[in-house]
């Protein structure tokens, strides 16, 4: 029956033609395997590639699994096969220094365009390459992928930046949106949008307008799918991912389409859905739109027990994906207006319109005066959430602040969340790996962005200065560009999360190249 539920699901969501997930193609076994931590860490289940279709799986499982002596993991590696560890054969040349080694690892990260995946694989093919982060990250993801691609276009590697922009452009088209990732299991959610942005940076680095209208179709379709539903919305209601707020704004949340627990962390969710108050449909539903944020987990989501089995994140309106869906009408605004035919200059001011409206939410919802700081908003208490996160940049990064907001932030940015490797996501110390002591390659690099827009030079100069060096320092010690660092104590390493640290690594490669570069720049 869940497994029907999940199919209706995907038709609902737009997905009519998707591949089955493996949840969907091995019921009961999916389950087995999972609980019974088969493998370590559930994402291996849900990437291994079957050597026989699913249907002589299943028959087989059904034959032996009440079989005296059955061994689950003896039987899922007859008829499944590891996926190889992308970076496992890579050994970095430390001697020959950090540029080289991150312009190999363009290369060692890339993926070649496929045009069908392999047969029952949770895999989604695209058209073209693509770059993945590295590690037990096997597939591209979206919001990784914008800051890998800056580092793409420091390296001149454009047509990388415009196969990638094409990717994710034809899963709009396919699917109706860009999902979490280009797997089956991802395909019930999104991440945060930064589409408009890899759109711009590819016109940048293309060197014309053209591009804007050429992708326009897409952040068409990416703006529908974030603001399905809002014209029906009464002011303090929410429905999907958009929330009318009290005095009739429209703002927005991340949500999964999805009540289930995760298939690649299945085990981890029904763990905690034991010890959780929440109808577990809503348990899960939160869970899956912490994973849609990216920032999976955080105390950032947390009730006021700020423990997993409080998260609530559905009911929080977050203020850096505002920002972001900001930058997308302003970008939707800007490719119309290079039309000059009557309609579409006023499909332009409409959309200047949606921007200017939302950044006065943002200000309105988001600005804590006496903090000095921006945070989500909580809808059911009508009330600013408490906990400062790192996010609060986002309002800096794309000009949302005030001049007077943006001074009073960098103070509380320099007070509050800089150490000595760079600024804390928070402070809390929770084990969740979104929290103290860990820092993450893209916010460092949006409150650089957001400090210089507001003429904060000399403090963006020492986050800038700080991250890098503790990311070439790490690299000369191991030889390694991690996914996340502790920056309180820059001597250990990052924890905390689902998963070991990974190698490889997507969009701290990306971050760094541009901040190095950057620097030398101004040094000039």
């Amino acid at each position: 029956m869940k497994n029907v539920l999940l199919c209706f699901l995907l038709l609902a969501t737009g997905v009519a033609h998707a591949q089955p997930s493996p949840r969907q193609l091995y019921p009961g076994l999916f389950e087995a395997v999972q609980l019974g931590r088969v493998y370590p860490d559930n994402k291996t289940f849900v990437d291994l590639l079957p050597t026989v279709p699913p249907a002589e799986v299943m028959a087989a499982y059904q034959r032996e699994k009440d079989q005296p002596g059955f061994d689950l993991k003896a039987f899922t590696q007859r008829y499944f096969v590891l996926p190889a560890e992308d970076t496992a054969t890579y050994h970095s040349n430390v001697a020959a220094g950090i540029r080289h080694h991150l312009d190999t690892l363009w290369t060692v990260l890339r993926r070649p365009a496929r045009a069908t995946a392999p047969p029952y694989s949770s895999l989604v093919a695209l058209p073209k390459s693509y770059v993945v982060p590295g590690g037990r990250f096997r597939e591209v993801y979206y919001w990784d992928s914008y800051f890998t691609m800056l580092g793409l276009r420091e390296a001149g590697r454009t047509q990388q930046v415009r196969d990638m922009v094409d990717n994710f452009a034809y899963l709009i088209d396919k699917v109706g949106f860009i999902p979490n990732g280009n797997r089956t299991y991802y395909l019930t959610r999104s991440q945060p949008p930064f589409f408009a942005q890899m759109v711009q940076l590819l016109a940048q680095a293309e060197g014309t307008p053209a591009t804007l209208a050429r992708y326009r179709p897409q952040l068409e379709k990416e703006y529908a799918y974030w603001m399905a539903g809002a014209d029906s919305l009464q002011p303090g209601t929410a429905t999907r991912r958009v929330v009318r707020m009290p005095k009739g704004e429209l703002l927005n949340r991340y949500w999964d389409s999805s009540d289930q627990p995760r298939e690649e962390s299945y085990a981890e969710d029904v763990a905690v859905g034991k010890l959780t108050r929440q109808p577990l449909p809503e348990f899960y539903r939160n869970v899956r739109a912490a994973a849609a944020s990216g920032w999976d987990f955080s105390t950032r989501w947390f009730g006021p027990a700020n423990t997993m089995a409080t998260i609530e994140t559905t009911n929080l309106v977050p203020v850096d994906l505002n920002c972001l869906l900001l930058v997308l009408e302003q970008t939707l605004s800007r490719a119309y207006d290079q039309n000059s035919q009557g309609s579409s200059q006023g499909k332009a001011l409409r959309y200047a319109q949606k921007a200017n409206a939302r950044a006065k939410a943002i200000r309105r919802y988001c600005w804590d005066r006496q903090a000095g700081w921006y945070v989500d908003y909580n809808l059911s208490e009508q009330r600013r959430a408490g906990i400062h996160t790192l996010a609060g940049v986002f309002p800096l990064a794309y000009g949302v602040a005030t001049t007077g907001q943006a001074r009073k932030a960098a103070r509380r940015l320099e007070s509050e969340f800089l150490r000595d490797g760079g600024l804390l996501t928070t402070s809390n110390e929770s084990g969740q790996q979104w929290d103290a002591p860990n820092a993450w390659a893209p916010l460092q690099y949006l409150a650089v962005q957001g400090l210089r827009r507001y003429q904060h030079h000399a403090l963006a100069d020492t986050v800038a200065h700080r991250w890098t060096s503790l990311n070439v320092r790490v690299f000369r010690e191991t030889g390694k560009l991690l996914e996340k660092y502790n920056v309180e104590d820059i001597h250990k390493t990052a924890g905390g999360g689902e998963y070991p640290l990974q190698d490889g690594f997507g969009w701290t490669n990306g971050v760094l190249l541009k901040l190095l570069n950057e620097r030398e720049q101004r040094q000039k």
